[in-house]
């Protein structure tokens, strides 16, 4: 190639053309350094038909590229992936291909150090020292300090061996090989039920094709040993595996698990890592060396070369929705991921979406059950504790029901778990004497009281000042007056009724790192905790034997904002935290404690009859045209100054096109009107299904224009409706 169209890592531009230096190879996929103005940018070499440039240049005006980095190129189902995610997401192509290329490693070899070994050469003046030192350090390899302490001898023997031929020195490269899992490693007692859908899983990846699975199992079904099978048959067939987890958190009782099946860890990717674990990690994987890797939903876009299955545990989970940059949804594209790859695709779930369902009904996805727990266990009882009827005592959030429960786990050296989805301690803080409300100087959102860190915080942009000793507004003391309940509310109460008993708060600001989640899981596994309060981070994948009490403190939480999926979601979220009741050999026992008993979802829950759910909640989209029987896509307008971004609004509002297929309400300011100091205002699109919305939208907006102070971003499949 002569010249080369490239990918720059800037989203402001287009595909650029570059002139390939006399000696230089590149090829599509090719990773390279190219000059834009003074600058140099990274960026990928692409196929000049699949990737139009916006104004052609002459051979004589192009510039050189500057460099080809040391690196796999990027394979052509992953650039078919990015072109994909860009179209249907309508994001510059260049945003996603940041996600390829999310670490230096691309660019820059792995550092390598110097280490010493024994050469074979026996010195001719051969003192006691030396002949300990060549004899203890025999074929091993280590810096001079380690050689020294291998061989109790001092640093200076060991440089003097060096001197005179006896040990040389080797440059290695940092980035050791990982360990490589074995499928036979510790093979599982599975069910028939498990043993039957594991044969289905392992025949599929073994066929080599694109085939989408639900794998629908009750929580504590196995579904996770049932979806290893799968990957010990990629592993087989030297294909490579991804396993994506909705929670960072959960990633280090995952690694367990898989190191007890497999005999080692697989490769972990996510924020946590440091730079260099994320360099050696992006290596193996473009090497293909990294035959299993878990991660968090940006693992979706590494450069595999061999993938052969991709699983999404806990697919229902709304987590895996990118909602900043690129508003992806990682369900839905890692299921074009295995159709670019052809290869097998796992979407696990105790409680799957109703779009996964449908996709299952229309014959593009086949089911697969596991409908009983594993073993002895049984599905906990389900009980619903009406409030009005029922109430706590005054002051208090648990009601006497629930109270007697946790005493009687108690009494049996059980565990016990309190969910409610609500950090902190208090969500708003006022004065009684003035009704001053606390409020985020950036957000349209009440401060958040945290007790335990003795801090007003912003849940949205992290905005935190101390808990003030009086009120700004009015300087009264000792007025200021916590409403509603927080987990560490919670605490607060179960320290009072419970003095004696144990207790743990898990929430992310408790639970920040896979480490911190590993410590929570070994405490509990060591019975160190009585009682956890906890947050929706507690809801799924952990497998706590000794749990049997289970109350939820407030099930209509989620039912608020009118969100099309409140009913859905609420369902999902309190059936996943019942599934951590009775997992073992004892029984488990659910407290919902609701003001509205009698409400569908509550009822569903209940009876645990999730179909006459499903059935309904389905049918009402169908009736509203609703995902997945509609289409729906955000536009939010933004900016520091309200004006300009009201006008921007309107201008888009005014514009939108008049065609039956497609319906444009707004603008209107956004629920969240204010975040992170911009003015917000937001614009819903509903279109019927088969009606192509992006490319509507993209002509729609690429005819206007606005202030470069206003921000637009679409978000396709919206999941956030703030």
């Amino acid at each position: 190639m002569s010249r080369a169209r490239v990918l720059v890592m800037n989203s402001a531009l287009g595909p650029l053309d570059y002139r390939v230096p006399a000696g230089m190879q590149v090829e599509p996929g090719s990773i390279v350094v190219a000059p834009l103005g003074p600058r140099q940018l990274a960026g990928v070499v692409w196929e000049a038909d699949r990737m139009p440039s916006d104004a052609e240049v002459g051979d004589n005006r192009l510039r050189n590229l500057i460099a080809v980095a040391d690196a796999p190129p990027i394979p052509e189902p992953v650039r078919r992936l990015i072109e994909w995610t860009a179209n249907y997401y309508l994001s510059p192509p260049a945003a996603v291909l940041a996600m390829t290329l999310r670490t230096s490693a691309a660019f820059e070899g792995a550092p390598t150090i110097v280490e010493y070994r024994a050469t074979g050469l026996v010195p001719d003046r051969l003192t006691p020292q030396r002949a300990q030192a060549l004899e203890r350090i025999g074929d091993r390899q280590g810096l001079v300090r380690e050689l020294a302490t291998v061989a109790d001898v001092s640093e200076g023997v060991i440089r003097g061996l060096c001197k005179i031929g006896a040990i040389e020195a080797v440059t290695v490269d940092t980035d050791s090989p990982f360990p490589l899992p074995d499928p036979h490693f510790g093979p599982p007692d599975l069910s028939a039920d498990q043993a039957d859908v594991a044969s289905i899983l392992r025949q599929s990846v073994g066929a080599g094709a694109f085939q989408p699975f639900l794998l629908d199992g009750v929580t504590g079904s196995g579904k996770t040993e049932v979806y290893f099978e799968a990957v010990a048959a990629a592993l087989a067939a030297g294909k490579q595996t991804l396993v994506l987890l909705p929670e960072i958190a959960l990633t280090e009782p995952f690694l367990t698990r898989f190191a007890q099946r497999f005999g080692c860890e697989p490769i972990a990717w996510h924020s946590g890592l440091r730079t260099s674990q994320r360099r050696r990690a992006w290596r193996a994987i473009a090497r293909g060396e990294a035959m299993v890797t878990v991660g968090a939903r940006s693992a979706l876009f590494l450069p595999y070369p061999k993938l052969g299955l991709i699983v999404v545990d806990e697919a229902h989970e709304t987590s895996f929705k990118q909602e900043e940059g690129v508003h992806y949804h990682a369900r839905d594209v890692a299921v074009m991921r295995g159709k670019f790859e052809q290869c097998t695709v796992v979407l696990a779930s105790a409680t799957p979406a109703i779009e996964t369902r449908h996709q299952v009904e229309l014959g593009r996805y086949e089911e697969l059950k596991l409908p009983g727990r594993f073993g002895a266990a049984e599905m906990p009882d389900i009980e619903a504790i009406d409030l009005i009827a029922e109430p706590p005592e005054r002051g208090r959030w648990l009601a006497p029901r629930l109270v007697l429960a946790i005493d009687a786990a108690l009494e049996r050296k059980e565990q016990s778990l309190l969910f409610l989805n609500r950090r902190g301690y208090a969500p708003l803080t006022l004065c009684r004497h003035c009704g001053h409300r606390f409020q985020c100087p950036n957000c349209t959102a009440w401060m958040v009281e945290h007790r335990l860190i003795r801090r007003l915080s912003c849940h949205h942009c992290g905005h935190t000042y101390p808990t003030p000793e009086i009120c700004p507004e009015c300087e009264e003391e000792d007025s200021l007056v916590a409403c509603g309940p927080g987990v560490e509310r919670i605490a607060d109460e179960v320290a009072a009724l419970w003095p004696d008993a144990r207790t743990a708060i898990v929430t992310s600001d408790t639970l920040w790192s896979p480490a911190k989640a590993a410590e929570f899981v070994q405490r509990m596994e060591h019975h160190d905790i009585d009682i956890v309060v906890g947050t929706q981070l507690v809801t799924k994948g952990y497998h706590f034997p000794n749990l049997t009490v289970v109350g939820v403190v407030d099930a209509d939480l989620g039912l608020d904002g009118g969100d099309l999926r409140a009913a859905e979601r609420t369902f999902q979220q309190i059936m996943q935290v019942s599934g951590r009741a009775g997992r073992g050999v004892k029984p488990g026992h659910v407290y919902i404690q609701t003001h509205a008993p009698d409400a569908q979802v509550m009822q569903a829950l209940v009876s645990g009859d999730s179909a006459a759910f499903y059935a309904a909640e389905t049918e009402a989209r169908r009736e509203a045209g609703a995902p997945p029987y509609g289409r729906y896509a955000a536009i939010i307008v933004s900016s520091e100054d309200k004006a300009a971004a009201e006008e921007t609004a309107r201008l888009i509002g005014r514009t939108a096109p008049r065609v039956d297929e497609m319906h444009v309400y707004g603008p209107a300011p956004a629920p969240m009107a204010m975040l992170r100091g911009r003015h917000r205002f937001r614009l819903l699109v509903h279109a019927r299904r088969a009606f192509d919305v992006q490319d509507m939208i993209r002509e729609w907006l690429g005819a206007l224009e606005w202030s470069a102070k206003v921000r637009v971003a679409v978000d396709v499949d919206p999941y956030s409706f703030l």
